[in-house]
């Protein structure tokens, strides 16, 4: 009896050992497909490489007059866009204080005045300028409201020209063209004023004035000798001056950056935008005789 009961239990035992055996197979066999399963990383598809990034854009800032300087610019602000470039033009109430913001850093370049006048100021003002590009050339013209021509001039007659030197200079030199007056001999520094008159046949009288003044001036004088962008600024036609300048000129207008900044990228980029054809065919439909292209 002893031996069929111990017989019994170890059957018992095997079958309990052979079911649980079996169980953990399973569980083992499931264990193992879950734990070999591929992570969502793994299925995830490679990403694409990153596509480089376009160069950053570069701002550059230039001073300028209004007309027909800030034009001029804001018609090549797409053409330097295109080259990553971004232009701000930069208008200022006092146009004497853009070479003042260009040597303290607050402009980038200037374009507003032409070799003459920087070379009247810069020692005094302690200018160390570089210049990249002569742009146009704005004659300089006599106008006036009373006459149609320089005979009709009176002895004494009050004319106006501007008072700044470079430009004192240059409208004396063109009433020296025009045979009104005769300055002396040696004057080479673009610098003159009414003293500098050796013969005036008709006695003109001279009203030396802040060159913005005079289109304002005219009901007072005889005539005035004005610069072209204040002309155009005033509103007046530049072809209702009596004589003017031609374009062989020294006074082309031009743009000027701080010594050592004329190297810049963007600076050559400006510089070639506006020496393009694109540029000399817009001043010479824009203005006309009014303004000339200097390359």
């Amino acid at each position: 009896m002893v031996k069929k009961h111990v017989f019994t239990l170890t059957a018992l035992l095997l079958v309990i050992s052979v079911i649980l055996g079996a169980c953990g197979s399973n569980g083992g066999n499931g264990s193992s497909k879950a734990t070999n399963a591929p992570s969502p990383e793994a299925t995830a598809a490679p990403t694409e490489a990153a596509t480089e990034a376009p160069p950053a854009e570069v701002t550059i800032k230039v001073g300028a007059a209004p007309v027909p300087h800030a034009e001029i610019l804001e018609f090549v602000k797409p053409i330097l866009k295109e080259q990553g470039v971004n232009l701000e033009v930069v208008i200022l109430d006092d146009e004497g204080q853009l070479n003042p913001a260009l040597k303290e850093g607050q402009i980038d370049a200037n374009y507003f005045q032409h070799v003459p006048y920087l070379d009247s100021v810069k020692d005094e003002k302690g200018y160390d300028f570089a210049v990249t590009a002569k742009v146009h050339v704005e004659p300089i013209g006599f106008y006036s409201d009373k006459l149609k021509s320089k005979d009709e001039l009176k002895e004494g007659a009050k004319i106006g020209i501007p008072n700044n030197p470079s430009n004192e200079y240059r409208a004396l030199v063109l009433l020296q063209q025009q045979g009104l007056i005769k300055l002396k001999d040696g004057l080479t520094t673009y610098e003159a004023t009414p003293k500098d008159i050796v013969e005036n046949p008709l006695k003109l009288k001279f009203v030396e004035a802040d060159s913005a003044t005079l289109p304002r001036a005219l009901p007072d004088l005889a005539g005035a000798v004005i610069n072209t962008n204040l002309v155009l600024e005033a509103g007046l036609d530049p072809k209702s001056a009596i004589f003017r300048e031609d374009a062989n000129s020294p006074y082309a207008n031009i743009i000027v950056v701080r010594k050592g900044d004329e190297n810049r990228d963007e600076v050559k980029k400006l510089s070639a935008a506006l020496l393009s054809p694109e540029v000399k065919k817009f001043i010479e439909d824009k203005y006309g005789v009014a303004v000339v292209p200097a390359f």
